[in-house]
């Protein structure tokens, strides 16, 4: 598939491949899809091994094509997702906010990442399902203190009604960007250097700040 980071040593145009990471059933291809193409299907079912689809976005005047890969949640696909993880230089770690056990994975998820990646990722906690206010298991400050303790940007979605979806990856594909540039600089100054991403979290007409760092 050739080097994830970039196509092109001029910078011209750059190629980022994204896993979306999870539990069964939080979401994932929903996000996928509606990011991709502005679709939403009610009745999708569990994906069956690995699909991706490929966006591309505008970043300083930069194409950049955000390769993003969705595979199973299910334990008895794990052979399969171990591979997928190859290349990947970014992530969204996803968990339902109605349902307690998909956010009690998180750090099974993250434990796996860091296993199977072996370079820096900008990587984004999502609780999605935000629509599913009036049966919340997981609040927004449970989250938002996962993600500060991990060191990941984080943010709640809902595939359902857009909230938020197209932020989601546009922060992470932008975080990639930012520290391929970085390499490309070589300046030892950008090294120690946190990255902070302020994103804004709107639900029932208010406005929540929430925000966190990835280096």
């Amino acid at each position: 598939m050739g080097k994830p980071e970039s196509e092109s040593e001029s910078g011209e145009e750059y190629l980022f491949k994204i896993v979306v990471i999870g539990d069964s059933a939080v979401g994932k291809s929903n996000l996928l899809s509606r990011f991709a193409r502005d679709e939403f299907d009610a009745h999708s079912k569990a994906t069956i091994g690995v699909e991706f689809q490929t966006q591309v976005v505008d970043i300083d005047g930069k194409e950049v094509k955000a390769q993003v890969w969705d595979t199973a949640g299910q334990e008895r696909f794990r052979a399969v997702t171990s591979a997928y993880y190859r290349g990947a230089v970014g992530a969204l770690i996803v968990y339902d906010i109605s349902r307690r056990t998909t956010f009690e994975s998180i750090k099974r998820w993250l434990g796996e990442l860091n296993t199977h990646c072996d370079t820096a990722m900008a990587t984004m906690l999502v609780g999605n399902k935000s629509d599913l206010e009036n049966i919340r298991e997981v609040s927004i400050e449970e989250g938002k203190s996962l993600a500060e303790e991990e060191g990941l940007f984080f943010i709640e979605t809902s595939a359902l009604d857009s909230m938020n979806v197209t932020t989601a990856f546009e922060i992470v594909i932008r975080a990639i960007y930012d520290n391929v540039r970085r390499k490309v600089l070589n300046s030892d100054s950008y090294k120690t250097e946190v990255l902070l991403n302020s994103v804004s979290l709107v639900k029932d007409g208010n406005s929540k700040q929430s925000y966190c760092c990835s280096s």
